[in-house]
């Protein structure tokens, strides 16, 4: 049966609609018809690039794309109890073995055998329908809205970040670098753990702007980088003129406990480490190039913790909507531009432009299911 209208990448800058067969489910899986997708800067890149580091869209195998993703369930495997047909749902979209060592350890993200949706060779969510195994389909609580729950995918890769590697507690400080939507979030939520000062860092003024009125108690636009001056000389000048403008120390109540840096810029890498306190926390959210030149001797001789944060495991999700249903995380400020499933390539080209028809720029761009009513959340 062909019902399942979806938006497939079949090469590079090549998109258009199909009608792919509705998926089967197993007895432990459920089927759910997709709302409402938010789009995802690895989305917009597979469509530009066709690849991400070592996954690859190879010719001839097309892609559904989209990630980001809420639905109602439409059917239920013969063995799920805890969900039924019209329950509103948050997708996980990684679908993990649950078998092999990581997953044991409870770091399933680690998974060898993960299937993640729009990541090749794998569909996404991009369609009328999505099949997903049931334990990933989390229930949305009725404070939240279907965007909301779409929104869960990039909270849970904050909450990850922030809370579980960050280890952030209550009254410490953060600073975190870039202000897209997992710079906001991990902004967003570091608020909503207590944090006593959240420093957002990013070189677009009107970002760092949306920043202080979303999460952000302190800003910071790194200086120009100056004509012959290398990437390490810069950083080691930004982070010097920004601990004197927000008077920044090395240990005690004004050092920063914990850096995350969601840009992916080595020059932010560079600096993070550098305005970082002695014995505190890095964390690295944000992929840009591979080969990034790190001062180690930083590191070593300041004690720091380095970690890498690689999309979100274990109790991430369950926690990230709590924090919307409690209140502490406001998602809504920052859906910037809706449309309609029909326009999902201008959806696309809105975002890879960062600045919609109307003049305002993009933080995150939602997609309503083939059904649904831009209005309708």
């Amino acid at each position: 049966m062909l019902d399942n209208l979806s938006f497939v990448l079949k090469k590079v800058d090549t998109v258009t609609f199909e009608q792919r067969p509705i998926p089967d489910i197993g007895s432990h899986e459920v089927l759910v018809e997709v709302k409402k997708t938010g789009i995802c800067g690895s989305d917009v890149h597979y469509l530009v690039h066709g690849r991400i580091g070592d996954y690859v869209l190879e010719a001839g195998k097309d892609m559904v794309l989209g990630h980001e993703s809420s639905g109602v369930i439409a059917k239920v495997g013969s063995l799920v109890s805890h969900l039924k047909p019209g329950d509103r749902v948050s997708i996980e979209p990684g679908a993990t073995c649950r078998t092999c060592v990581a997953c044991k350890e409870g770091r399933y993200e680690l998974c060898p055998n993960i299937r993640f949706a729009a990541t090749p060779p794998s569909d996404g969510t991009l369609g009328r329908y999505y099949a997903v195994p049931s334990h990933l389909a989390y229930p949305l609580p009725p404070e939240l809205s279907l965007e909301d729950g779409a929104m869960i995918e990039p909270l849970s890769v904050a909450v990850h970040a922030v809370a579980k590697l960050g280890n952030l507690r209550t009254s410490q400080s953060i600073a975190i670098f870039g202000c897209g939507p997992v710079g906001l979030l991990c902004m967003a939520v570091a608020k909503a753990f207590g944090a006593s000062r959240v420093i957002a860092v990013d070189i677009v003024p009107h970002r760092l702007e949306f920043a202080k009125s979303y999460a952000a108690t302190d800003s910071f636009m790194p200086p120009l980088l100056e004509q012959g001056e290398t990437n390490v000389a810069f950083s080691k000048r930004a982070a010097a003129l920004m601990k004197a403008e927000l008077g920044i120390a090395e240990q005690g109540a004004r050092g920063i406990d914990l850096v995350v840096d969601a840009s992916g810029a080595e020059t932010s890498v560079q600096t993070g480490v550098r305005i970082v306190k002695s014995g505190g926390t890095y964390v690295q959210v944000g992929m840009g190039q591979p080969d990034v030149t790190i001062d180690m001797s930083t590191v070593v001789c300041k004690q720091l913790t380095v970690k890498g944060s690689f999309r979100y495991g274990a109790g991430d999700y369950p926690l990230a909507i709590s924090l919307v249903a409690q209140g502490k995380v406001d998602l809504k400020p920052l859906v910037s531009h809706r449309f309609s499933f029909q326009d999902a390539l201008l959806a696309f080209e809105t975002t890879r432009s960062g600045k919609g028809s109307d003049g305002k720029g993009v933080i995150k761009t939602m997609i309503s299911g083939p059904d649904m009513k831009v209005s309708e959340l």
